[in-house]
């Protein structure tokens, strides 16, 4: 095992706004794990599909400076993880590639079930240098104990989202990110004819596609998500999902936290405080 092409989970970043991007989610009808407290110092909340997952991951607001990588990083989708069954090896093929990535790390939190049950998530990751993936952290997770994050009473989601579909990557250099990164993952690119840029097709049908900055804007207009000045960022994420036909209209009714565009097969949901875009797609 060197890298797996399957992806394991997404992250947006909340700082120190975990409860603020908790509601806005449950209102978009994911459900949400009990609250999370990594031995690291962070805080998360899970939103568990099939096979993936979407994290939100901040900081206990009584201590901001617990992970300074995380405080400093920009809010929003800020993390694309890949699975790995052995962080080792994995480390061994990033250094084998010229990317000097620190050594795995080991962390876990503490996890009580539905039927009270009490046990611990235990994880190991391997994380690209910053300045290799500046769109933002790219790394590798190896779950020790997968049964105590794949749990059945959290996979039931009101808007039906059952697993990703794409994740968007912005950046100034599109053909040269998606090479790296297949590189790493072991793909090779496709070539979409198009002008948005290559596109890499994961194992379970999830897409990475790369574009220039400007093809944001282009496509989601008013839903694009800003960059602020920086050269790369993670620009969408699309879900596999089947939502119930009011839930557009009540999210519609909710300016000042959602700016949604609903069609028959997507609905464009931007959380402008958070600087994020996530399409839910029918169709899986």
């Amino acid at each position: 095992m060197t890298a797996d092409p399957t992806l394991d989970h997404i992250v947006i970043n909340v700082r120190t706004d975990m409860d603020r991007c908790e509601d806005l989610f449950a209102r978009m009808g994911f459900t949400m794990t009990p609250r999370g407290y990594h031995s690291l110092g962070s805080i998360n909340a899970l939103s568990i599909f099939t096979n993936d997952y979407l994290e939100l991951l901040g900081l206990p607001p009584e201590r901001p400076d617990a992970r300074p990588e995380l405080l400093g990083a920009p809010l929003g989708l800020n993390g694309v993880v890949f699975k790995t069954s052995n962080a080792d090896e994995t480390h061994a093929h990033l250094a084998s590639l010229g990317i000097d990535a620190a050594p795995p790390k080991s962390f876990s939190r503490p996890v009580t079930l539905a039927d009270g049950q009490q046990g611990d998530a235990c994880f190991r990751t391997v994380t690209l240098p910053t300045e290799r993936f500046p769109a933002g952290r790219f790394y590798f997770c190896e779950h020790q104990t997968p049964k105590m994050v794949w749990r059945p009473e959290w996979q039931s989601h009101r808007n039906g989202a059952i697993g990703f579909a794409e994740l968007m990557i912005a950046t100034a250099d599109p053909v040269g990110d998606a090479e790296l990164v297949a590189a790493i993952l072991g793909l090779k690119p496709t070539d979409t004819g198009a002008d948005d840029g290559p596109v890499l097709e994961l194992n379970g049908g999830v897409t990475l596609s790369f574009v220039a900055p400007g093809a944001l804007r282009t496509r989601f207009g008013e839903h694009a998500v800003t960059l602020d000045g920086r050269s790369a960022a993670l620009g969408a994420v699309t879900i596999h999902a089947d939502w119930p036909d009011d839930l557009a209209a009540e999210l519609q009714s909710q300016p000042d936290d959602f700016v949604v565009s609903a069609r028959a097969a997507e609905m464009w949901i931007k959380l402008p405080m958070f600087n994020t875009l996530v399409i839910l797609a029918r169709g899986a």
